[in-house]
Order: C-alpha cells, then structure tokens, then sequence
C-alpha cells in the first residue's frame, strides 16, 4: 500500500525496472504506474552510443531521482554508480 500512494524524492535512491528504451534514455518505474526518464547522458559514467548497449527492457537498476519538474521524474544511474564508486575507494582506504 505504501508504494501506491508513494512519490519521488529528491536525491533519494530507489531499484527500478526499465520498462522502455527510446533513442534517448529509458523510462525506469520506480513505484507501480510511476515512471521517470533515465536520460542517456545519465545512464553510465563513460560516452555510450546506444541506450541497449547498457539496458534491455526488463533490467533491474538502482536509480537516483535528480529532479522533479511537475509530473516529469529526472533519474540518474550514472549518480549511483559514482557514488557507489566512491564507497568501494574510502572502504579500501580504511583498509
């Protein structure tokens, strides 16, 4: 019930399920009936030439809302990655 009355939030990170790929991005359902657009410059840290080098319909990622602009939900999984990156660097530091 939560998730059917959930919305996006801010910087929040959320698991999704690529459910369209368009030349440009893909459109990521991050709660049921809500999705938003993974734009391609978004998608992975280095230059990609197609969205379905990356993604296929179905796919499960992690996804950071960048920014609501009225209904449209902004994703980013390049953010994820990064940041995910930068977890894996202070671990090994730590070390």
């Amino acid at each position: 019930i939560k998730d059917l009355t959930a919305s996006a939030e801010v910087n929040k990170t959320y698991l999704g399920t690529v459910t369209r790929i368009v030349d440009f991005g893909a459109f990521v359902e991050i709660f049921p009936g809500t999705e938003g657009l993974l734009h391609i410059s978004e998608i992975a840290e280095h230059r990609i030439r197609s969205v379905k080098d990356e993604l296929k319909q179905g796919d499960q990622i992690l996804v950071k809302c960048l920014a609501l602009d009225g209904n449209k939900i902004k994703l980013s999984r390049k953010a994820v990655l990064r940041e995910q990156r930068q977890k894996r660097k202070f671990a090994k530091q730590a070390e």
